[in-house]
């Protein structure tokens, strides 16, 4: 192949090889003319070479891109396919009453790579199977609901994509939505607050509750308290550490505990890990926590124990 040419029945023409990284060859990249041209020389040539190069560097970066979805995709079907995650539990605590309010479902995955759940979440989100692999993770947890005793709820957490597809209704359906909370969280950004609310206006009617989690974090969680009137408002754990020397913490707080007791909310203090802690909530007004010091996530303990442990600590 002639890098170049040019001839009066031809006329001009340049082509270089477009190699990628492991030497193979993609294509060619031509240049024609219907025009001779005798002026074509070798620096023309190394034009083209230029372009050639940046033309396989996008291929590169196409073809990386590519296999990176590949393997995402793979690895997320294969958790889901053999059910390479399980559910543990963590007590929520009413700290007005001195009991287990409810248990928040968090998902933990056995698969490579080793990493926490928000990445298998954010990674099946940019293959399309986040949804996928919110309801499995939901429908699991679903299973341990007769295990928790009846003065206690589940606590469930779903994106809102997950709930405007229409299809947690058929998975709470078996069970009693009195029992259930679904929490969304502060991250996820939402751009049909009407559609969202009825989605979930027939499920709250029945029983369901709505938590808005990671309140403070961002102003993202603001608009979701004003636009969804959740039952429960979760206070991020960024806020309630340190909580009790952090006038700045101890102030949003308070706030918040005000703006739950004129809309008859609740507010919840996640990421609870010292007594000081606590009791710095306590003197606030928060009554409801969640965190190390009270609980750390694991599987549910017997339904009797559950019993016997509200009993004895109201």
């Amino acid at each position: 192949m002639r890098g170049h040419d040019t001839h009066p029945d031809t006329g001009g023409h340049l082509s270089v090889p477009i190699r990628l990284q492991d030497g193979s060859v993609y294509g060619t990249l031509c240049c024609f003319d219907r025009q001779s041209d005798a002026t074509l020389n070798e620096r023309d040539l190394a034009m083209m070479r230029v372009f050639a190069d940046f033309a396989a560097r996008q291929l590169e970066r196409q073809r990386k891109r590519k296999q990176r979805q590949k393997g995402a995709e793979a690895r997320i079907r294969d958790v889901l396919d053999q059910r390479r995650f399980h559910i543990v539990f963590q007590p929520m605590h009413d700290l007005v009453d001195q009991r287990i309010a409810g248990y928040e479902a968090l998902s933990r995955f056995v698969a490579e790579p080793k990493r926490g759940p928000d990445k298998w979440f954010e990674e099946a989100a940019t293959v399309g199977l986040r949804e996928e692999l919110e309801l499995a993770a939901i429908e699991l947890a679903l299973e341990a609901l007769p295990e928790i005793p009846d003065t206690a709820y589940l606590s469930l957490n779903a994106s809102p994509a997950t709930i405007l597809s229409g299809r947690l209704a058929a998975l709470f359906g078996p069970y009693p939505l009195d029992r259930l909370m679904l929490e969304v969280t502060e991250h996820d950004v939402i751009d049909d607050y009407a559609g969202l609310f009825e989605a979930l206006v027939e499920m709250r009617r029945q029983g369901l509750r709505l938590a808005i989690d990671d309140a403070g974090a961002g102003y993202a969680s603001f608009r979701h308290i004003l636009r969804l009137a959740p039952d429960v408002i979760k206070l991020d754990r960024s806020l309630t550490h340190g909580i009790d020397h952090r006038r700045d913490s101890r102030a949003l707080a308070a706030a918040l505990v005000g703006f739950t007791a004129e809309t008859g909310s609740r507010l919840l203090a996640e990421g609870v890990e010292t007594q000081a802690e606590l009791q710095a909530l306590r003197e606030i007004g928060v009554r409801k926590a969640q965190g190390y010091l009270l609980g750390r996530p694991g599987p549910l303990p017997a339904s009797r124990e559950l019993a016997e442990s509200d009993r004895e600590s109201s």
